[in-house]
């Protein structure tokens, strides 16, 4: 149960930083950076993408196939993600997180050779698949394998690999766009295959979770004797276990849908003002998302520090709260390149760079035997609300009147994680719970 926190306290005392931890955490930093290369590479090459196989294509046409495509990743990526993290509580961590590395390598690959705005869509949604099991896999794998004193740190950089995957997809296509033609967007897909060689490294280096081995263990003397183990009916029936669920849910709802929403917007933003100035709209589309992810890497590293500064909660209500500051500085700044670009450094920091609280909170929320189960289900239903998001952001950037007041409008979603946040637990640095 939740309560009493009975993760054995003795392994963890016993547990340094050494060759396993590292190990975890280097693996899932790869794998989480490639899943951060794949998903901004379609943020990234989408209008060149959209436009190359539209007919005729115009503004709203293009914003619309990418909203889509975008859309259907999310959907992929919420179903992925459950029945990923339910695979990752049943045969373990590690070849969850193989099996999700090889299945986004693939299906990227073929998102290269998509003949219509059809088959990308397709491509995406089934790539999303994948790129959802990856993150509730390697989250639990690092949490489980570091000490408490130096967990949160150590998953406030796996969740920078995020960012940097997105700085290596924005620096890629700064270089591929000059050389490649119209067609670079595909050259762009088929890079995406690169990450199936950490899989080697993975099988023959990564050890697998000795809390995730003794889980298994008990679950299986557990079954020997009759008993049912634990699952997803306990994260059902257990009301502590379900009131955490529903309410980081919402919290996390809150940050998917508006990272995706503004993270679509800002590069054709920062374009159109270069452009206005007789600058290369495409290049500084590109540039706004090296800003974008550099501030966001900010967020992701230093949240891990704040965390064990401030606690659990005071972090997650400085980090909203800046969300929303970061909107109205936006809804308030002149519309000049330079000013703008420093706006978007800044909701890099407390849009993207937020989502380091969930894998700090999370795991420490539900027990061993349905934690990657409880923050798979809780990620993953997240993206279903927020896929439809892109979507409709084009639709509520034409009633907003732009990309200003579209922000403002976005961040202030973060209003409602906020209010959550006051029901939710401190968890502190505390033993995991079994």
């Amino acid at each position: 149960m939740i309560e009493g926190r009975r993760e054995d306290t003795v392994l963890d005392a016993s547990r340094k930083i050494g060759p396993a931890q590292r190990k975890a955490l280097l693996s899932s930093f790869i794998g989480w950076m490639f899943d951060g290369f794949e998903t901004s590479t379609l943020i990234l090459v989408g209008n060149a993408a959209a436009a190359s196989l539209l007919s005729n294509p115009n503004p709203d046409d293009i914003r619309l196939a990418v909203g889509t495509a975008l859309g259907a990743t999310l959907m992929g990526w919420a179903i992925g993600g459950v029945v990923g993290s339910l695979g990752a509580d049943r045969v373990g961590r590690k070849p969850m997180l193989m099996i999700s590395i090889a299945g986004y390598c693939a299906f990227t690959g073929l998102t290269a050779l998509s003949p219509s705005v059809t088959a990308l869509v397709v491509a995406r949604f089934l790539t999303g698949l994948f790129l959802g099991s990856e993150w509730s896999t390697g989250t639990a794998l690092v949490a489980e394998t570091w000490p408490a004193s130096s967990r949160a740190r150590a998953l406030g950089v796996m969740q920078s690999g995020y960012g940097f995957g997105f700085l290596l997809a924005a620096g890629i296509w700064l270089i591929l766009q000059s050389l490649t033609g119209p067609e670079g967007w595909r050259w762009m897909f088929c890079s995406g295959v690169l990450p199936a060689f950490v899989l080697i490294y993975i099988r023959r280096s990564v050890p697998e979770s000795e809390l995730w081995i003794a889980a298994a263990t008990e679950r299986k003397r557990t079954r020997d004797t009759g008993g049912k183990p634990e699952g997803v009916i306990h994260l059902l029936r257990d009301p502590s276990v379900r009131g955490r669920a529903a309410g980081a849910f919402l919290m996390a709802a809150v940050t998917v849908s508006v990272f995706y929403a503004i993270s679509a917007l800002s590069g054709p933003y920062i374009g159109a003002i270069a452009a206005g100035q007789g600058l290369e709209a495409s290049r500084w589309a590109g540039i706004s998302a090296l800003v974008y992810n550099g501030g966001a890497i900010v967020g992701y590293v230093s949240a891990g520090f704040l965390v064990d500064r401030l606690g659990r909660k005071p972090y997650m209500y400085l980090a909203f709260t800046g969300a929303v500051g970061a909107g109205a500085l936006t809804f308030l700044a002149p519309p000049t390149l330079a000013i703008s670009l420093a706006c978007v450094f800044v909701l890099g920091v407390f849009t993207l760079g937020v989502f380091s609280w969930m894998p700090i909170y999370l795991p420490e929320l539900f027990p061993t035997s349905i934690r990657a189960t409880a923050m798979g289900c809780v990620f993953s239903c997240a993206r279903m609300v927020a896929f439809p998001l892109p979507i409709l952001t084009a639709l509520l950037y034409s009633s907003l009147g732009g990309y200003q007041s579209t922000v403002l409008a976005l961040t202030l979603l973060y209003t409602i994680a906020i209010l959550v946040l006051r029901f939710m637990p401190e968890t502190g640095t505390a033993a995991l719970p079994t």
